[in-house]
């Protein structure tokens, strides 16, 4: 039995509506109201990204073809290299594909922009092709500022999120007596107390990497109440608000953090917490599994999963993620549309979030109780998760020139590491890296 059926009862999935694939489990009619079968014959190709999401479609495609009479062609292609290739045949207009796996986070201005994507506003609220339980309010806030252009359209549906959260040490806590933090600056303030750098003990660590200190950076801005950008265009991140929170960012990691924190990506602060003399860890939710893996970890048991405590102005956890989307010029979209839904659906969001594989989108999968129950990591992961989608804010701009925008503002980040002064580093970058945000506006 795999883990998605030891956690759900075959009652519950039909009760719950999980969407397309209950009925090819099940054989009875989930949703009478779809016509699965209106398609069938039809043949699709789809662009997936080699990893976790990916694989779990392959895993059960078999599944969608058995619901929809609709065979599905496949390639599973490593991230970057799945990127340039969906860009290059897009950019073509003549695709080998018809559906499409996107990251968000660095794809989405350039998929809008380019317009790639097929507008799947009606086929939403179309019940012969749209199951009873999915809609845009099942999505979490960023997953449905993540998937509609700015005219509101329904470009994609969002698949799976990665939310920033903040890991702790409850032992090293409970020594000191410091309770979990309530804000940011108390989270400052009790990883101070807990530093003891004599003995190897740190009150913090985090990404300190050029590029990479983007999202743990934003983590501490995004609670100021501002974005990256403003509504008419304008660069914010030489602004009051990130001044101050990277000078908050250049204390913790200075006075906090372990020797060398400058050149730490997530993969260094992870083995610094797994040794137990670190007391937080901000990072995303999807590095949790191996903090309860004993082969790995020292802290076993100690764990504690919590979202990001209030900043100055609101509560806000940096989002990233990605969608499914079918393409714009592909002649069989409601066949891929039907692929995507089913993508999305309960029944495949509960199998990858038990499995470990991603956290969906969808409010329902996360909410419901019997797929929570199967769910390998503690509970509290699970009550951090769903907390942290309640705050979700997307944690880079929805721009085309995303990477250079994480290089350069990354590099004045890093650079206050070594005690250069935050508004000097934030002004010359911002300089900088304006012209390029105009030139791919323009484009």
């Amino acid at each position: 039995m795999d883990s998605f059926h030891s956690g759900l009862s075959r009652r519950s999935v039909l009760a719950g509506g999980a969407a397309a694939g209950a009925l090819a489990l099940s054989g009875a009619p989930a949703f009478s109201q779809v016509n699965w079968k209106k398609f069938a014959g039809t043949k699709i190709e789809a662009n997936l990204i080699k990893g976790p999401r990916g694989e779990t479609l392959a895993k059960y495609h078999k599944e969608f073809t058995d619901l929809t009479g609709i065979e599905v062609g496949y390639e599973l292609i490593p991230e970057q290299q799945q990127r340039q290739k969906a860009v290059i045949e897009l950019t073509s207009g003549s695709p080998s594909f018809d559906v499409v796996h996107l990251s968000y986070h660095v794809q989405k201005r350039q998929f809008e922009k380019a317009g790639w994507l097929a507008d799947l506003s009606g086929f939403i609220k179309d019940p012969s092709l749209t199951e009873a339980g999915l809609s845009e309010s099942d999505f979490s806030a960023a997953g449905k500022s993540y998937a509609t252009d700015e005219k509101g359209r329904l470009l994609s549906l969002p698949w799976s999120v990665d939310y920033f959260m903040l890991y702790y040490n409850k032992e090293m806590l409970a020594k000191k007596n410091i309770p979990y933090p309530q804000t940011i600056d108390e989270m400052i303030a009790s990883s101070i107390k807990l530093t003891d750098a004599k003995n190897g003990e740190f009150g913090f660590v985090g990404r300190g990497l050029r590029n990479a200190n983007l999202p743990m950076w934003a983590s501490i801005y995004l609670g100021y109440g501002k974005d990256f950008i403003d509504d008419k265009g304008n660069l914010l991140t030489d602004g009051p608000e990130a001044v101050e929170a990277t000078k908050q960012f250049q204390e913790l990691m200075m006075k906090a953090a372990p020797p060398g924190v400058a050149g730490f990506n997530w993969m260094e602060s992870q083995a610094a917490f797994l040794q137990g003399k670190v007391a937080f860890w901000l990072d995303g939710v999807g590095w949790a599994p191996p903090m309860e893996d004993p082969t790995r970890s020292r802290v076993v048991g100690k764990v504690g999963y919590g979202v990001i405590p209030k900043g100055k102005m609101i509560q806000a956890s940096p989002t990233y993620g990605d969608g499914i989307g079918v393409v714009s010029n592909s002649k069989k979209k409601e066949a891929s549309y039907l692929y995507c839904q089913w993508a999305i659906s309960k029944l495949m969001g509960g199998r990858l979030l038990q499995a470990g594989g991603g956290v969906p989108f969808r409010n329902s999968v996360l909410d419901d109780p019997e797929v929570r129950s199967g769910v390998k990591m503690p509970k509290e992961w699970v009550d951090c998760v769903v907390g942290s989608a309640k705050v979700s804010k997307l944690g880079l701009p929805v721009i085309v020139p995303v990477t250079e925008f994480r290089d350069i503002i990354g590099a004045a980040l890093t650079a206050t590491l070594s005690g250069a002064d935050p508004a000097a580093e934030l002004k010359k970058a911002t300089e900088q890296f304006k012209p390029i945000l105009e030139r791919s506006e323009k484009a």
